[in-house]
């Protein structure tokens, strides 16, 4: 590494730290990704051979301190403890994005084969490499297509068992939390629109439309600008 020059060893060693990967794995992503850190982590997390190897038995320590007590799988207390240990608050919208890593098909409970599915795909196998990777999942959000695979995500895991529709208040609760993190201006507007006109589930083709209408709404914004 001391032939690189100090940006790219500043992004080697920050990768390294984030990811826990080897030199030499940091090395291969960040070559892969011209040197981008957040394409490296792309490169990093969605190819399985350069993935940090995990101890399933650390990943089974970690699963039995968050499992309850009274059946095989993490539910809302073990999840509540889980957010203290990494010192993240549970309406934190980064928790949604390490539901769809572990491709979790309720909101408030996690399977051992989803805790194991999405900590394995995330390399992680202890407390300190979660906290690590909260960053990286937190920009995560800012790609479109993952968050667009995040946000088409949400709907069929904040619904109840059993619904084809997401009831209203959780619909509106969800948008609040989405697009605060796009910014999106007409959001209040639309949620006191459906409070006060519609007043009933919303389909998942509604929930799909207004993701596009968002983005058309955006363009045409930034556009007149």
């Amino acid at each position: 590494m001391h032939k690189l020059g100090r940006g790219h060893r500043d992004k080697v060693q920050q990768f390294m730290t984030i990811t826990g990967a080897s030199e030499k794995i940091a090395l291969q992503a960040l070559k892969a990704s011209d040197w981008h850190l957040e394409g490296a982590f792309d490169v990093f997390y969605s190819q399985p051979q350069i993935k940090s190897y995990t101890d399933t038995r650390h990943l089974e320590k970690l699963y039995n301190r968050y499992k309850d007590p009274y059946a095989d799988m993490i539910l809302a207390d073990g999840i509540t403890l889980l957010c203290n240990d990494l010192q993240v608050d549970p309406q934190d919208i980064v928790m949604l994005v390490v539901s769809w890593h572990m491709k979790a098909s309720t909101m408030c409970e996690y399977s051992k084969q989803e805790f194991f599915i999405g900590l394995q795909a995330l390399g992680i196998d202890s407390l300190e490499k979660f906290r690590e990777r909260i960053s990286f999942m937190r920009s995560e959000l800012k790609d479109e297509q993952k968050f667009r695979e995040i946000y088409n995500f949400a709907f069929g895991w904040a619904k109840e068992k059993g619904q084809k529709s997401l009831a209203l208040d959780t619909a509106i609760g969800m948008w609040q939390l989405l697009f605060a993190e796009k910014q999106w201006p007409l959001v209040d507007h639309w949620c006191q629109f459906l409070q006060a006109r519609h007043n009933k589930a919303i389909s998942r083709d509604t929930w799909s439309q207004l993701l596009e209408f968002a983005r058309v709404c955006c363009v045409k914004v930034c556009t007149l600008r």
